[in-house]
């Protein structure tokens, strides 16, 4: 998990986006990438490449760096493949952010990351939203503008509503 602002592919493009209710965003999200998701599907091409919002967090175990957000780790602690100590440490240091979850900055929140570094002596946690400058209630989005151009002129008329929802989806918030 690693984004780089301008290392990627040519016709995408990214955009921090600014939201007002979380669960909404999130909802939105889903649905316009389920949406997408499909259209790839017919398609082959898909418009967003990557969502990352203020609060995710990347943990590296034995089989590579898994995901989520900063109050779902009880949800992924079960999946994750990492020694018991390990995970001993990990629950302690997110335990104590979940606890803070309402005035939780992304300063805040590399900090504890950097700490958690340095408390299983490894560089295994990884916080990239505060590198790219997110705040709360901000995300970041990576859009494939050439494959929505090309979905805008190959989609048949049977998924032109499937495309027309997902784009006005996306405007939303753009």
């Amino acid at each position: 998990m690693s984004f780089k602002v301008g290392e990627f592919m040519a016709g995408t493009v990214s955009k921090i986006v600014i939201f007002n209710d979380e669960e909404e965003f999130v909802a939105d999200m889903e649905e316009a990438m389920e949406r997408f998701t499909y259209l790839a599907s017919k398609y082959g091409v898909n418009v967003i490449e990557g969502v990352l919002l203020w609060d995710y967090i990347g943990i590296r175990d034995d089989e590579g760096i898994k995901v989520f957000r900063i109050g779902e780790f009880p949800y992924i602690e079960g999946i994750l493949k990492v020694d018991l100590d390990i995970l001993k440490i990990l629950e302690q240091y997110f335990d104590e952010m979940e606890s803070r979850w309402e005035d939780l900055t992304t300063d805040e929140i590399n900090y504890f990351v950097e700490m958690l570094n340095d408390a299983l002596g490894e560089h295994r946690v990884y916080y990239e939203a505060h590198e790219l400058g997110l705040e709360r209630n901000e995300a970041y989005i990576i859009l494939n503008i050439k494959g929505l151009y090309y979905l805008e002129n190959v989609v048949d008329s049977e998924d032109r509503h499937v495309l027309d929802e997902a784009v006005s989806i996306l405007t939303k918030y753009m």
